[in-house]
């Protein structure tokens, strides 16, 4: 009789938890929109997005684990922002093995070149041909669908391995914007005047900014 009893108490605590689970995804299905942005919980440093799911290189490109062993590979929105009305984007080939740290990325406006540094280490799966098109994908929607490559990743303690800690995210951000306006006064205004967030191109008209120069300098390529 105790054991028929048992048995009867944990049948009614899973069907108990099935029925919540099943309210739980109703929800979601009737508001996605909720859904998605609880799963994105975006962040803003100084004006720019920084969503806390990403990982994130010193040099300013993002790691975001896909599935097991697979990882997506992009640049952040100070980054995006920076690059500006690029020309065009140069990516490694799938098959190619990147190191962490290693320049990776490359991206071209009049007739200069600027690298960005792999977050992690793996061997290139898949390069997002819709950027290779149109370049100006980046900048609408970096953490999206300006993403650049897809990575396998043998060693999955490589992926966060001398990335910033997920404690001195905002510090490190907040920084990096600091010192921009720091060589760029101008910066700040126009930010300022544009609501807080960053504008389309950063460095446009402004005749005394090197973007070949700056952007290596942020990006940690000279």
């Amino acid at each position: 009789m105790t054991v028929l009893l048992v048995l009867f108490t944990f049948g009614a605590f899973i069907l108990m938890d099935w029925i919540l689970s099943r309210k739980k995804i109703a929800a979601a299905e009737q508001q996605p929109e909720a859904a998605e942005a609880l799963q994105w919980n975006p962040d803003y440093v100084e004006g720019f997005l920084v969503p806390d799911r990403f990982q994130y290189h010193p040099g300013h490109s993002w790691v975001l684990k896909e599935r097991k062993k697979v990882a997506r590979v992009g640049v952040d929105e100070f980054a995006a922002a920076l690059l500006g009305h690029i020309e065009k984007i140069e990516l490694p080939k799938p098959g190619t093995w990147l190191r962490q740290g290693q320049k990776a990325f490359s991206f071209y406006r009049n007739g200069e070149k600027t690298e960005v540094l792999s977050p992690t280490e793996g061997e290139v799966v898949e390069v997002n041909e819709e950027v290779l098109k149109d370049p100006s994908v980046l900048r609408k929607d970096p953490y999206g669908s300006g993403w650049l490559l897809m990575v396998h990743v043998p060693d999955e303690e490589t992926v966060s391995r001398n990335l910033v800690p997920v404690s001195m995210i905002r510090s490190w951000m907040r920084d990096a914007v600091e010192r921009l306006y720091a060589l760029q006064p101008q910066l700040a205004g126009a930010v300022a005047a544009d609501g807080g967030r960053p504008t389309g191109d950063l460095l446009a008209g402004i005749p005394n900014a090197s973007w070949k120069d700056l952007t290596a300098d942020f990006f940690l390529s000279k």
